[in-house]
């Protein structure tokens, strides 16, 4: 291809393929490669087809009408939040797109090193609703936190008084909220998805401890969590590391039995939470589905063989 444009071979929107003897570039013209100097030809108007959205609300075309590569690329980017098929000028991005990643980074990294404050976070109704309270491990401030993963995996001695004085032991499912790389997604994804998941919960039968919230949180925190109040079944919801796609995406770790020997082997992972992800109402469903696994075969991580849960 000439001159380091870039293209997409075969790709479908709505049902059409596009490539074959050629492919779709980010200008919006169809490249004939068959030719010399591959030769760009732009789509004749009397293939463009009507704008149309399927149910789920995404922009599709329609094949038996033709194509507009306006229509095409608009199909496709309903579909993803990738950046793809943006375009360039010349050799470089478009203005346009380098001020979107500059403000995505900017995003991720005021999600990074924003501080959980859990009122604000999660508004003062939220947590009197569910009677939040907020531990935090053995990291002292964010600065720490980052720079020392293994503070963020052990309760304060602070912390464990305040657990044991507040959660009831042997509880069925315990829930905890951790910050970690995302205070961001705590404030967008928790208010929805915790609601849920203690609904379903106690609709199961089991017996829910309180829950509540963990500052300078990491994933292995969840080990201090089993050994101390020793639930059967622990779920961390945490903030995700931040990519340049959203910055409030979630993560619910699930563990059977947590205990200071458990690895990342030993948990289960669902992630993604978020509206372009997986939306809370259907995470909720997952992870009950999970916890409903671990009980009935008494395990968790890779050992648990999962084979009708949906992905």
């Amino acid at each position: 291809m000439a001159g380091g444009d870039w293209a997409v071979p075969r790709w479908r929107a709505g049902g059409i393929e596009f490539g074959g003897e050629g492919e779709v570039v980010g200008s919006g013209y169809f490249v004939d490669e068959g030719s010399a100097g591959a030769q760009m030809n732009s789509i004749e108007p009397t293939q463009r087809p009507p704008r149309d959205e399927d149910q789920t609300g995404k922009t599709s075309l329609k094949p038996e009408e033709g194509l507009n590569e306006t229509t095409a690329i608009r199909a496709i980017l309903s579909r993803t939040p990738a950046r793809i098929l943006d375009g360039r000028a010349g050799s470089s991005y478009r203005t346009s797109s380098q001020l979107k990643l500059r403000e995505a980074h900017a995003a991720a990294v005021d999600a990074v090193h924003d501080e959980l404050d859990l009122h604000s976070t999660l508004s003062d109704e939220f947590c009197r609703q569910w009677k939040l309270f907020e531990v935090a491990t053995l990291a002292t401030s964010k600065a720490e936190f980052l720079l020392r993963p293994d503070l963020g995996r052990q309760l304060s001695p602070q912390a464990r008084e305040t657990i044991k004085a507040r959660c009831e032991p042997n509880a069925d499912v315990q829930i905890v909220i951790g910050d970690g790389l995302s205070v961001a997604a705590i404030a967008a994804q928790v208010p929805q998805l915790l609601p849920f998941l203690l609904e379903r919960a106690k609709g199961n039968g089991w017996h829910v401890g309180q829950p509540f919230v963990v500052r300078y949180c990491r994933v292995g925190v969840l080990n201090d969590i089993g050994e101390l109040v020793s639930p059967t079944v622990t779920v961390l919801l945490i903030g995700e590391r931040p990519g340049l796609a959203t910055a409030e995406s979630l993560s619910a770790y699930l563990a059977f039995r947590p205990n200071r020997n458990h690895s990342d082997a030993d948990r289960n992972l669902i992630s993604n939470i978020h509206a372009r992800g997986t939306p809370p109402s259907q995470a909720a469903t997952r992870i009950i589905d999970l916890i409903s696994a671990m009980m009935s075969k008494q395990i968790s991580g890779t050992k648990l063989s999962l084979p009708s849960l949906k992905p």
